[in-house]
């Protein structure tokens, strides 16, 4: 595997030198990356989004038939402004074993890996294909995910396992929470503000929605289910950031809450949605409306993701320990595109070089011998696929 592991790196830097933060476009790579495995011998599908701005990549090396084994990761990569960054994150670099740039551990490491071998794939595959889904904006509500599930719905693919390669230091995951993500708007009266009973302060009000997520974040640990295998054991609440007002003296007219929560269980989503909307109805549009008939709360769904539900049946955790020798397969707190895969059809799992502990942070990186160890991995799929 060491021409594998020389090709992967050098894919690597190639993937991190396009700066595919979810606000830009993926494009550009995704263009790279379909020509990368046509030269392999892969059917490659692009499907672009509704603007044409972003796509996914379907690729197939072996026969057309149903039941394939599906290598999924996602294109886009998180922002790294305000981020203290050693060196240039879109030009990776390695020191002492390590690969530093934007998204090699999540999740280019992983894609690039699977590209990496799609020559060896080529000349083993049998009679079960390997599939190859990249896609775009999962870390901003999975939204190329869901797409990507209907595109193979509409053009009849059937995949009966998937491998997503988010990074679990090569753990096998077999089970993750949902994600849910939403941003609260709040449209009150400006005004001056020596004179705040005259306005309807938005910010104010979305404070106190706030405090009820606060609320509800301690309600959900009494919810916790008593054989909950997840750490923590309950949903959890997260306010991502607060935003309104233009100055101090100017009664804020507009705000928004950005906030998520990660469900164990979907009765405790219905509770959270509820409870917030009757709040709102009862308590907080009434206060608002007695100065601004026009004032209003709107909550925009940015994603509703379902998390990966531990199966006692699951071919693509058989798989998993069969190529790596695990004996165990575990839970995580963070989300990902399994849950969708895994609702189209297909039995899923969660396992790819680098530690989550590196994501989303400057100086992002994956070590060398955990690409190796990913390429071994799919170097014994190959093998068994081509018995």
């Amino acid at each position: 595997m060491a021409a594998q592991l020389s090709e992967a790196v050098a894919l690597l830097g190639d993937l991190v030198a396009f700066p595919t933060v979810s606000e830009l476009s993926n494009l550009d790579m995704i263009a790279y990356l379909a020509h990368r495995l046509e030269d392999a011998g892969a059917r490659v599908d692009i499907f672009h989004d509704e603007i044409g701005h972003k796509a996914n990549l379907f690729a197939t090396i072996g026969p057309e038939v149903d039941g394939g084994i599906v290598l999924s990761g996602h294109s886009d990569v998180v922002p790294v402004k305000d981020q203290d960054w050693a060196s240039d994150p879109f030009q990776m670099i390695e020191q002492n074993g390590l690969l530093y740039g934007r998204g090699t551990c999540d999740m280019k490491g992983f894609i690039a890996s699977a590209v990496a071998m799609a020559p060896i794939f080529a000349e083993r595959i049998g009679s079960r294909p390997v599939h190859f889904a990249f896609t775009y904006d999962e870390e901003v509500g999975c939204l190329g995910g869901q797409a990507l599930v209907k595109s193979l719905q509409e053009k009849g693919l059937r995949p009966a396992v998937a491998v997503i390669g988010e990074p679990t230091s090569m753990r096998i995951i077999e089970g993750h929470k949902g994600c849910y993500e939403y941003t609260t708007r709040f449209t009150g009266l400006a005004g001056h503000g020596s004179a705040p009973d005259r306005g309807v302060n938005a910010v104010e009000y979305a404070v106190r929605y706030v405090n009820r997520l606060l609320e509800l974040k301690d309600a959900l640990r009494a919810r916790a289910p008593g054989d909950s295998r997840f750490d923590p054991p309950w949903t959890t609440i997260n306010t991502g950031s607060l935003k309104g007002g233009v100055a101090h003296n100017v009664i804020a007219g507009h705000a928004e809450v950005e906030w998520e929560m990660r469900p164990v269980q979907t009765e405790d989503a219905e509770f959270v949605k509820a409870d917030l909307r009757d709040y709102c109805e009862n308590n907080l549009l009434p206060a608002m409306r007695a100065i601004c008939p026009d004032a209003g709360i709107v909550t925009e769904t940015i994603g509703e993701v379902e998390g990966l539900i531990p199966a006692d049946a699951n071919e693509a955790r058989d798989i998993l320990m069969e190529l790596t020798g695990a004996s165990t397969a575990e839970l995580v707190a963070f989300g990902t595109e399994a849950g969708l895969l895994q609702g189209s059809g297909m039995s899923a799992v969660v396992c790819g070089p680098g530690s989550i502990e590196q994501a989303h942070k400057p100086d992002e990186f994956v070590s060398i011998d955990q690409l190796q160890q990913c390429l071994d991995m799919l170097g014994r799929l190959g093998d068994k696929l081509a018995a």
